[in-house]
């Protein structure tokens, strides 16, 4: 049986290999890094996280807690080591990011039936073999002009920023407090509070602030989910007071009181030795972020580890060009994995990723890719990415909306969401049967 081959080490392709070799197939797995990097990775480390550090809630019947339950029981190899290198973080799952990734590349570099290449790959064979193209948002310019001669169609790009990261010795930790929003989990998060006074002179600084320079050939198109912080910042005064900067549910302890707004600092790692600030990404200069952060309660000598940043996120048209088993209309033998399918979020890349790895498999052992049911949330997440509108796609992470309704309707919206995980998870635990994978679930 000839090798099944897996373009990218990151989240998608990392979990895509790892479920072919688990079943008996052997897997060439390329990444281009150190060989060739990209403007926002630091390292050559297979799964490298290069925004946040957080794989989002896991707080039971939420979205994404249902779909990180799936990926449990599916056997989900990232999201078992994510949960080894986790940082508190209140109710949300969030990892050491440099031990996430060393552990991943020790994990794969390791596993049997998998060899790994350290190259550029600048051509895909679609009519020989089998091919995942898992290489992400950064994918180099040569092989996204070889994804636009397969697909027949010009690629889509966006513009994805990162937040900055601060050293923790750096925050001054008189004029901050550890809170978990609504006393969710333990309090892990340092909550910045500003007074009317303080928020009205940040805002005002953040406006004036100095972008970096685009240049000629870029078109700044954002991700509507995940806007820089000075773009929001425009669409008025009290926008980021009900966004990146609410203060709800993060009473002060010392005084009794809801502050004005907040910013919150979340663990970059188990040390705690640095913290990345919550929703902060941008795309302003380097010394303007310096002097804007720094107007912030807490980071008045905030010492910076990384500076928020943008970098091009590319994605294929996924709805013209994919069937529900990522799968590609025209080439069969090519499958899509990733944040490159247009799915947006870690947790999503891999689920992703282990359902490329699935369907890869069945073709490579002749048996019919079988999509997951519509209900799960590997389904919803699916059916939106390949039945969108191709005019106006753009990349979704799981929520309640991409799953479909109840058949009864129920207002209490906590019932709801129950409702719709435990029917996801009943129909997804029979797919697993159907496909031939045993549940990981504990009963």
């Amino acid at each position: 049986m000839p090798r099944i081959k897996v373009i990218g080490a990151g989240l998608a392709g990392a979990e895509a290999a790892w479920q072919l070799a688990r079943r008996g197939l052997d897997v060439d797995l390329h990444e281009m890094r150190p060989v060739r990097s990209t403007p926002a990775h630091q390292t050559g480390q297979m799964a490298e996280l290069v925004c946040s550090n957080s794989l989002k809630s896991d707080s039971e019947n939420t979205a994404p807690w249902l779909l990180k339950e799936e990926m449990r029981r599916a056997g989900s190899l990232l999201l078992e080591i994510a949960r080894g290198a986790a940082v508190p973080a209140g109710h949300a799952l969030a990892v050491d990011r440099e031990l996430f990734a060393a552990k991943v590349t020790s994990a794969i570099s390791g596993a049997p039936h998998i060899r790994v290449h350290r190259e550029e790959i600048t051509w895909v064979d679609e009519h020989e073999g089998i091919t995942i193209i898992a290489t992400g948002p950064l994918t180099s310019d040569a092989l996204a002009r070889e994804i636009a001669r397969l697909s027949g169609s010009g690629h889509l790009s966006f513009y994805d920023s990162i937040s900055p990261i601060v050293e923790a010795e750096s925050i001054d930790m008189e004029r901050v407090y550890l809170a978990a929003r609504y006393d969710k989990g333990t309090a892990d998060y340092i909550n910045c509070p500003f007074t009317p006074e303080e928020y009205d002179r940040f805002y005002d600084a953040l406006l004036a602030a100095e972008p970096v320079e685009a240049r000629d050939w870029e078109k700044l198109n954002y991700f509507e989910a995940c806007l820089p912080i000075e773009e929001l910042a425009r669409r008025g005064r009290d926008t980021l007071r009900f966004g990146p900067m609410k203060p709800v549910g993060l009473r002060d302890p010392r005084s009794g009181k809801q502050p004005h707004a907040v910013v919150q600092l979340r663990r970059e790692n188990l040390r705690a030795d640095s913290y990345n600030i919550v929703g902060f990404q941008n795309h302003l200069k380097y010394g303007e972020q310096q002097r804007v952060c720094r107007m912030i309660p807490g980071l008045e000598n905030a010492r910076f580890l990384r500076y928020g940043q943008i970098h091009r996120n590319t994605y294929i048209n996924a709805p013209s060009l994919l069937t529900a088993t990522l799968q590609m209309k025209a080439h069969p033998n090519v499958l899509f994995a990733g944040q490159i399918c247009g799915v947006e979020g870690y947790t999503e890349s891999i689920a992703s990723g282990l359902m490329a790895g699935v369907h890869a498999a069945a073709v490579a052992t002749g048996s019919e890719p079988v999509p997951p049911p519509r209900t799960s949330a590997f389904g919803s997440l699916v059916h939106y990415i390949t039945n969108a509108d191709p005019k106006h796609f753009q990349p979704a992470n799981i929520t309640f909306d991409l799953l479909p309704p109840l058949d009864e309707r129920v207002r209490d919206r906590a019932r709801r969401h129950r409702l719709q995980c435990e029917r996801g998870l009943q129909e997804f635990g029979a797919w697993l049967a159907e496909i031939g994978i045993n549940s990981f679930a504990a009963d």
